[in-house]
């Protein structure tokens, strides 16, 4: 990809992710996003057909920003989590959009360690558990968001 063309987008979804912050996606037009982006509508439909498509790119680039935080160190280590917390407490609007267009429903935050969760559990009822887990650090997560993550990732890894 050019680097020009590239530059273009990244301006339109980081545009993008700002209002969506403050408004519904079916209220966010395009000409508001050339004007704050500095861009044309001609540079805008040359990369996304329409508002729905724009929101599919950066959901598609915030799952694979979020996925390299880990590379193929998957799992339930403390330092996958203190990771993580690092990385939602330095780009706080990128995980509150995440939360708020609903990208969590199609892509999970965290990896449940099925492993060590089959020796605790005696591996029984191994789906709830993990459900359990992903909702209850969503939640968290969540709360920390909202409250502008004033606690430090260390003592949020320490509150999980």
């Amino acid at each position: 990809m050019k680097p020009a063309k590239k530059t273009s987008q990244l301006k339109i979804e980081d545009v993008f992710l700002k209002l969506a912050q403050d408004q519904p996606v079916e209220r966010i037009t395009i000409t508001q996003i050339c004007k704050l982006a500095k861009v044309n509508r001609t540079t805008f439909y040359t990369n996304y057909p329409d508002i729905y498509d724009l929101k599919d790119k950066v959901r598609e680039r915030m799952i694979a920003e979020y996925s390299s935080l880990f590379d193929d160190q998957r799992g339930a280590s403390q330092e996958n989590y203190l990771r993580l917390f690092q990385s939602i407490q330095a780009n706080q609007t990128f995980y509150k959009t995440y939360f708020k267009l609903g990208f969590d429903i199609d892509y999970q935050i965290v990896h449940y360690d099925q492993e060590l969760a089959a020796k605790l559990y005696n591996n029984q009822f191994i789906d709830y558990h993990s459900e359990f887990f992903r909702a209850g650090i969503t939640a968290v997560i969540k709360k920390w968001l909202n409250n502008d993550c004033r606690e430090s990732p260390a003592t949020m890894l320490k509150i999980i």
